[in-house]
């Protein structure tokens, strides 16, 4: 049966973790939604490892890059240049975490080309506090006290790593934009390019120059969230494309769409990062 637009929920929360936590992971993003029609939800590459928190119902996977069809209460993932398929019923209620690569190491103990493109429980990663990180997440009466409660599991799982000051600095030119080439960032640290490449690969589980493209997506994608944006080309040479075009074969590479088809079809549009609100920052 139809639910009537009035019924309909559309929520989204957000805020920061507390500070000890913000070199490791972006602002929580809370998200429920009900009586919305049944659908599909594209999972977007970008340069964050993502964790998710099932609340109800559990997370249904139809299509990912390197398996098939999974239903997780919990899940992390790495970083890939191939988006993800979620199926629901128009019901879904979660919490999503964007982990920096340093959060990888500092909070589930790994490289995140350790988790590559496959898809995993967070229990295999962080053993029992994933279990009792979701049933105090669903049991809690409000977004504060679930971000409460991810504040302190979070801070429980962190831990001491050790990670080549290099590689982070590599990352940070690369992905922060505008990028310079992968040579010129292998010359900076004193390294050849195919050491550099060797490095960055072995750590991020990408290389340096994919890890460039997903970047300046991520861009686009973030800023073509806000309804404001209408002009695919001015946003092409804001992303750092070569031209609209260009931008249109990525999306297509990376989403499976072009831009247009995206917000088209689009109505969790808030699931990932949400452009009215800045990715340091917290939602008023």
């Amino acid at each position: 049966m139809q639910i009537p637009p009035s019924e309909v929920v559309s929520d989204v929360a957000r805020r920061a973790p507390c500070a000890a936590l913000r070199p490791f992971v972006r602002p929580y993003e809370g998200y429920r939604t009900r009586g919305l029609a049944p659908g599909d939800h594209v999972g977007m590459p970008g340069p964050y490892l993502t964790v998710i928190v099932a609340m109800e119902p559990r997370l249904e996977i139809a299509r990912a890059p390197r398996q098939g069809a999974g239903v997780f209460e919990t899940l992390a993932s790495g970083i890939t240049t191939s988006p993800v398929t979620i199926t629901h019923d128009g019901n879904q209620s979660g919490i999503q975490l964007s982990l920096t690569p340093l959060g990888s190491r500092a909070l589930l103990g790994v490289p995140t080309a350790a988790l590559g493109e496959w898809l995993v429980g967070l229990d295999d990663l962080v053993g029992a506090d994933a279990a009792e990180l979701r049933e105090r997440v669903c049991a809690a009466p409000a977004w504060a006290a679930r971000f409460d409660v991810v504040d302190e599991i979070l801070l429980r799982c962190l831990r001491e790593f050790d990670l080549d000051s290099r590689l982070v600095r590599a990352w940070t030119a690369l992905t922060s934009g505008p990028q310079p080439s992968v040579a010129d960032v292998a010359l900076d640290l004193g390294w050849s390019r195919r050491h550099l490449v060797s490095k960055f690969s072995a750590e991020f589980g990408v290389g340096p120059k994919e890890a460039v493209r997903i970047a300046r997506f991520h861009r686009s994608h973030r800023r073509w969230r806000d309804p404001a944006c209408t002009d695919l080309a001015a946003l092409a040479a804001e992303c750092g494309f070569y031209d609209q075009p260009h931008m249109n074969r990525e999306w297509r590479a990376m989403a499976g769409m072009s831009p247009t088809t995206w917000r088209e079809r689009e109505v969790f549009s808030f699931v990932q990062d949400c452009a009215a609100v800045d990715e340091e920052g917290m939602a008023s």
